[in-house]
């Protein structure tokens, strides 16, 4: 029982750090929009410092987050590290420190990417210290992670045998039956166990490179191998966020609906393509470098088409057949995780559209891009987790739901599908992404999207408040446990 607490500690200590850090994220992505939109006058060099925070904070706490979510299921399955959880939220913070200081402090503003060669080429912008602070931030947050899946790995090959097993292979493979399948949760863990510690090497690797580029500026690498390296890391590390979110989906809506749902070959083997899909689809992010190997360009768009479907339709599927005529209550719980697989199917629409080599050549570096990421990342993935926060603090508590909780998730799915349709709006009329200034024929669809920013923010603010009230009340429950239990005679 002192386990299960102590884990469950770990999982909201998880959650609350990633919920407040996107809250704060929130506010640098409404100012640079206002920027944009002419409302406020930001200096270019503070708009690209905001534009790196932003990017960069708000993945790093959305797939904390989402690993706290994995925790809390996988652990019901599987012996993890609280250890390790510890370790790895230590390291977390300790590299968002550094990060900050980076930015703030040193005016370090190369955006989430840090591409080669541009950490010490900066024409002046930033200097030596900035940088180093900066990548290695990074380093030290991506190694907390990567210890966090290796010991989900380890958990998992203790008690399936493998991560092939984890996957279901033999189940595929018809050596067992269906009903001796994984569960969802491990299945979902295994895939993002193989996934991000391919990512975060490839991320390590890189970071290092520019690492010791900016130490000594004689030590050269490849460029398009840098840039490899980035976005196997950037693109499949922001993916996996909400591959680990999902497990809340899987775990939680067949217990509202009190019907069965479990995994069967179908949804094996599009887990098992999803995962070998997500490793290798993030050459669409390279389809305007025409040194790239032409044979990995086809291979990016066919499979970017590909990986739209397996994982994403058996899920969506399988969600509107447990809720459908189940009698579900509708809570803000349930009623989150069902938006979440409209955010992410929705989301994945202009993600496939921009895959395509000729529309891509003219979309990627538009605000298109921005606009599928906010619909995919906000109304999918987080929506998961804070519907998750929700379950947690009414299993775990007596905390009531009230109207300003439906308020603001009727205000979050309004504006999260109002600011992705202004990026994708902005997108369409060819506007450019990461650009600090805007023509005034620009400006109209930044202005809205910043309103719809902020009663996005104030929805998010609202879901983390009720969480706090939860944990708050989860402490003075234990205060009063622990008083009784000292008051009693001995």
């Amino acid at each position: 029982m002192e386990t299960v607490k102590s884990r469950n500690n770990l999982v909201v200590s998880y959650l609350t750090v990633g919920g407040v850090i996107i809250i704060a994220m929130m506010v640098f992505g409404v100012l640079m929009l206002l920027t944009q939109g002419g409302v406020i006058d930001l200096a270019p060099a503070a708009f690209y410092q905001f534009l790196t925070i932003h990017g960069t904070g708000m993945v790093g706490a959305a797939a904390l987050a989402a690993a706290g979510v994995m925790a809390y299921f996988l652990s019901q399955y599987v012996q993890l590290s609280q250890k390790v959880m510890r370790v790895n939220l230590a390291l977390f913070l300790t590299g968002v420190v550094m990060v900050i200081i980076g930015v703030f402090s040193f005016k370090y503003a190369s955006a989430w990417t840090f591409l080669y060669p541009l950490p010490q080429l900066s024409a002046n912008a930033w200097g030596t210290i900035g940088a180093l602070l900066y990548l290695f931030g990074m380093l030290i947050l991506g190694a907390g992670f990567l210890l966090f899946y290796l010991d989900s790995g380890r958990a998992i090959m203790k008690k399936y045998g493998s991560l092939a097993k984890g996957l279901g292979w033999d189940v595929i493979a018809g050596k067992k039956s269906e009903d001796d399948a994984p569960p969802k949760a491990v299945i979902a863990s295994t895939m993002v166990t193989i996934v991000n510690v391919t990512a975060l090497t490839a991320g390590s690797a890189v970071l290092i490179m520019n690492v010791i580029n900016v130490i000594n500026p004689a030590f050269t690498v490849d460029p398009l191998l840098a840039k490899n390296l980035t976005y196997a890391f950037g693109h499949i590390f922001a993916n996996s966020i909400i591959y680990m979110a999902v497990i809340a989906v899987y775990e939680i809506l067949p217990r509202y609906a009190n019907r069965p749902w479990k995994a069967n070959r179908v949804f094996l083997i599009a887990w098992t393509m999803s995962t070998v899909f997500t490793l290798l689809i993030y050459t669409h992010h390279l389809l305007m470098d025409s040194v790239m190997p032409t044979w990995t360009l086809i291979l990016g768009q066919a499979l970017s088409y590909a990986n739209g479907l397996p994982v994403l339709v058996v899920t969506a599927y399988g969600a509107l057949m447990v809720v459908y005529k189940s009698g579900i209550k509708w809570d803000m719980a349930s009623s989150l995780l069902y938006l979440s697989m409209f955010g992410w199917v929705v989301g994945v629409v202009p993600a496939i559209v921009d895959a395509t080599i000729v529309v891509n050549h003219v979309m990627h570096n538009t605000k298109w891009v921005p606009g599928h990421f906010h619909m995919y990342m906000a109304l999918g993935a987080c929506t998961m987790f804070f519907g998750f926060m929700y379950y947690l603090a009414k299993e775990d508590s007596d905390i009531k739901e009230n109207a300003m909780n439906r308020i603001a998730f009727v205000a979050f799915a309004l504006a999260i599908v109002s600011l992705s349709g202004s990026f994708l709006v902005s997108g369409a009329l060819s506007t450019p992404r990461r650009w600090a200034t805007h023509i005034p024929e620009w400006m109209g669809p930044a202005v809205f999207g910043a309103v719809a920013g902020v009663f996005a923010m104030l929805a998010v603010t609202v879901f983390v408040i009720h969480f706090i009230r939860y944990i708050n009340k989860r402490r003075h429950n234990v205060h009063l446990e622990k008083t009784s239990h000292d008051e009693k005679p001995a």
